[in-house]
């Protein structure tokens, strides 16, 4: 059993490459989300006491990463309202009904930075546009790079990701329930992406 253990261990770390974390040490290019490990949660407040929390199960995104000037990297993210998972089939068609989503209209989110970004360590900080139910709001995307890797078993460089964006949801037509319904929405993002 400790044998098999320990051969278990030595699979892993032959599969984990060296993982780099600064910016200027990652590789330029462009990077395409990898669906398979990426997560997409939203919350908002419910009745003041609890926060409802969702996601969303099919999202795109590219990353044009600037290495030696990471201020110039620039990122599209694309994200399906139909693709609402919130382990509640009935709630879920209510919530992508006119009154909420209006997916029908408007099947899907898009963020776009524009300009450049703002850097702090390992955080860009993305100016952008949100566009959501047909308006368009100017937004922030605050990304974390944790860093990368190749990964072994793939052969695809690999850099991990995770980002936020705050913004009201009355800002964009749909103010059903505030405040018994929170106004202010988080956008959480968890992804991995590979460059091409």
């Amino acid at each position: 059993m400790l044998l098999a253990s320990a051969l278990l261990a030595a699979c892993g770390q032959l599969l984990s490459g060296k993982v780099y974390t600064e910016l200027d040490t990652l590789k330029a290019g462009e990077y395409q989300l990898d669906p398979n490990h990426t997560r997409v949660l939203f919350k908002v407040n419910h009745l003041g006491v609890s926060s409802f929390v969702g996601r969303f199960n099919q999202s795109r995104a590219a990353l044009d990463f600037n290495e030696s000037d990471p201020a110039a990297s620039a990122i599209v993210a694309d994200v399906e309202m139909g693709s609402l998972d919130i382990n509640r089939p009935d709630f879920a068609d209510t919530l992508m009904g006119c009154d909420w989503l209006c997916v029908e209209d408007y099947p899907s989110a898009r963020f776009e930075s524009r300009g450049r970004a703002e850097v702090d360590g390992q955080q860009l900080k993305f100016n952008g546009d949100l566009a959501f139910r047909g308006v368009t709001q100017p937004s922030v995307l605050i990304v974390n790079i944790n860093g990368a890797t190749t990964n072994r078993l793939t052969g695809d460089y690999t850099l991990g990701f995770e980002a936020q964006l705050v913004f009201l949801r009355s800002d964009f037509g749909m103010d059903r329930f505030i405040p018994a319904v929170g106004d202010e929405v988080t956008i959480e993002v968890y992804a991995e992406f590979i460059r091409q």
